[in-house]
């Protein structure tokens, strides 16, 4: 196993709270739990603007604060350009954001029992679901990197 391999494994320990966002154009829909797959609260909906990217940071401070998590790790689906700013805020704020590959968001929804119907609005579950896998071989999010 390399570094880099290593280097995203550690990323994700006991104290990290994972928060799953599914992007849209208008409202973003997120999810929050642990390395183990334990869910924290119900998800939100937030809208794709400041008051809501502020809503978010909100939320998940009191959820850290609940479950004495000390470092987060927000994951996105990149659709279309509408996860961006949501990017430039997070990291402005000094928070780690991180891409799925779609593809791999995509076979992951194979794996699922959820129906077609429903999956659109569970994709947030599978965002967080493949962060916190541990298998190296799938282990294949990106750090963003956003410039100054």
């Amino acid at each position: 196993m390399n570094y880099n391999q290593n280097h995203k494994i550690a990323q994700i320990t006991e104290s990290t709270l994972i928060v799953g966002i599914d992007i849209a154009k208008d409202k973003h829909v997120a999810r929050a739990q642990d390395y183990r797959g334990i869910e924290f609260g119900k998800r939100l909906i937030f809208e794709n603007r400041i008051h809501g990217y502020q809503k978010l940071l909100d939320w998940v401070a009191r959820l850290q604060e609940k479950n004495q998590k000390t470092h987060v790790m927000f994951g996105v689906e990149p659709t279309g350009h509408f996860w961006k700013s949501l990017a430039y805020y997070l990291n402005a704020k000094g928070y780690d954001f991180v891409l799925v590959n779609p593809m791999h968001v995509k076979k992951a929804k194979s794996w699922t029992t959820i129906r077609p119907q429903k999956m659109i609005r569970k994709t947030h579950v599978l965002l967080h679901r493949w962060l916190r896998m541990v298998d190296t071989l799938y282990r294949t999010f990106l750090t963003v990197f956003m410039p100054s």
